[in-house]
């Protein structure tokens, strides 16, 4: 029988009555391996009293015994890593140690969460006027919710759940249809690490669910992750709803190769950047841009020589680089672009297309592909393609390989490769990105800073995780206080209040 994977309300999994259902494949094989069910808005609204009904006990649990739970949670996924890492793999197609490493990267911000009692203190001023002190505390928002993505079902969820839990509020999660199992499976390890029945809650579905997150008055925050047309959607729809909303975008992040760069470093470092997870990363480097006619001629014959080493294969293969990607649908978009870039202008260095892995003929495997002079004018350059595909755009000067990513609608991450640290300043104070690296190709910010682009890649004014993280799920609330010792002045309590 097939497998059927149901919504986890109220600390057990609930069997929806939702008749419709979505395909989980496996990547590898081309087969359907699991069906999920796809929610209707009544059972996002079961969730949702689910969740109202036990958060106040949980926001009034000291925050110490709060962390001891999420100190819980990190030693239980890291016991489980292996486990949740093949389940990975088996839904979205990464190779297993890069699966571990978008749990990993999630744990990192469930660990961050562990301090939680320091991160919730407040201010105080004492003596701000004549008897008066002033101060301010944090307050849980209630409940929240997240909407995740299919390229890291482990990473982003635990970047949403972990700090709105710590706070204090009930979280409900509407995980990817594509990748559901990891999702349910931390669930089920949250619950075991000793959170509150309803504090967690796993709704599956498309956009009738997601529209109902969205409408819903008792969710007060929403995080999504997704591509940039849906996030201004999400965005536009849940602010008017007058909800907290925070929102990431696509991305389309730029490699700058300067002619000082240690090549052999740079073209690794591409290499991983782009190919890692067959590209499905919002910060990828799809884009390379060597400056000078020199840099461009010597990276090319490094990369083509880099690529040629690459080994596609399925996700437990130990020597592969990267597997399949996540469906057949995505798989056409890509090889759709690719041909794009073909009838733009681009030259077809090496193409990825027409590749079959043996035995797993029926998967969605894309060798990596290099594309060549590709101009900013083009919309194979212009648009997310988020697959195996390296674009590189010639650029004569400094200058202007730094206005592509400033110019460019996505603002998600950008590195420079540099050994000259006077380039490196003026990149970082004047490219319009919201995460750079100076020769780190990946630069997603470790979890006590916090992720976010810019442009169109984010919409909403606070970050994810990080302080930024903490600030979002939570309201501050400023008490001015006094205790009279008598003699009132009847005449002050008629002007607005000074502390002088």
């Amino acid at each position: 029988m097939m497998r059927i994977i149901d919504n986890f309300i109220g600390g057990s999994h609930q069997a929806s009555t939702s008749a419709r259902l979505g395909d989980v494949f496996d990547p590898a094989t081309g087969k359907v391996q699991a069906q999920v069910r796809l929610s209707d808005p009544t059972e996002l609204d079961a969730a949702v009293a689910n969740a109202q009904a036990a958060q106040p006990a949980w926001a009034a649990m000291n925050p110490q015994r709060r962390a001891r739970v999420m100190f819980n949670l990190k030693a239980l996924i890291e016991t489980h890593m292996d486990e949740l890492a093949e389940m990975l793999s088996a839904e979205h197609g990464k190779v297993h140690s890069d699966s571990k490493g978008d749990i990993q990267r999630g744990l990192d911000v469930v660990e961050f969460a562990c301090g939680i009692p320091h991160l919730l203190k407040g201010e105080y001023s004492e003596g701000a006027g004549p008897g008066i002190d002033v101060y301010s505390m944090r307050q849980p928002i209630g409940i929240a919710a997240g909407i995740t993505p299919f390229n890291f079902p482990a990473m982003i969820p635990m970047w949403m759940f972990a700090p709105a839990i710590a706070c204090g509020n009930a979280f409900i999660l509407k995980p990817s249809e594509r990748n559901p199992s990891v999702p349910m499976r931390l669930a089920e390890l949250a619950m075991e690490a000793g959170l509150p029945a309803g504090i967690l809650n796993v709704v599956h579905g498309d956009k009738q669910v997601v529209d109902a997150i969205l409408d819903n008055p008792a969710i007060r925050a929403v995080s999504f992750v997704g591509s940039s047309d849906i996030a201004q959607y999400v965005y536009g729809r849940g602010a008017s709803n007058g909800k907290r909303m925070q929102c990431m975008g696509g991305a389309k992040n730029h490699g700058i190769v300067m002619p000082d760069a240690d090549l052999d470093q740079a073209v690794a470092d591409i290499l991983g950047a782009a190919y890692g997870s067959a590209g499905e990363r919002c910060m990828a480097l799809p884009v390379v841009v060597p400056v000078g006619e020199a840099t461009a001629v010597a990276l090319r014959a490094k990369l083509e020589t880099g690529i040629a080493g690459l080994r596609v294969g399925v996700p437990s293969d130990p020597d592969a680089h990267y597997g399949p990607v996540v469906s057949a649908a995505h798989k056409a978009r890509i090889e759709n672009y690719i041909q794009m870039a073909v009838d733009e202008g681009s030259e077809l260095v090496i193409d990825g297309r027409g590749f079959a892995l043996q035995g797993y003929e029926e998967g969605f495997f894309l060798a990596p592909t290099l594309l060549d002079h590709v101009k900013p004018d083009m919309k194979s350059y212009n648009e997310e393609i988020f697959g195996p595909v390296l674009q590189m755009v010639r650029a004569d000067t400094f200058e202007e390989a730094l206005s592509y990513p400033t110019k460019h609608q996505y603002g998600n991450g950008v590195a420079i490769f540099t050994r000259n640290g006077d380039y490196a300043r003026k990149f970082c104070a004047n490219v319009e990105v919201g995460m750079v690296g100076i020769n780190v190709p990946i630069p997603v910010p470790v979890s006590y800073h916090s992720f976010g682009g810019w442009k169109r890649s984010g919409f909403g004014d606070m970050n994810q995780y990080g302080m930024d993280g903490v600030r979002f799920y939570t309201r501050v609330k400023t008490i001015t206080q006094r205790w009279p010792s008598g003699g009132a002045v009847m005449d002050q309590s008629f002007v607005i209040p000074t502390m002088g």
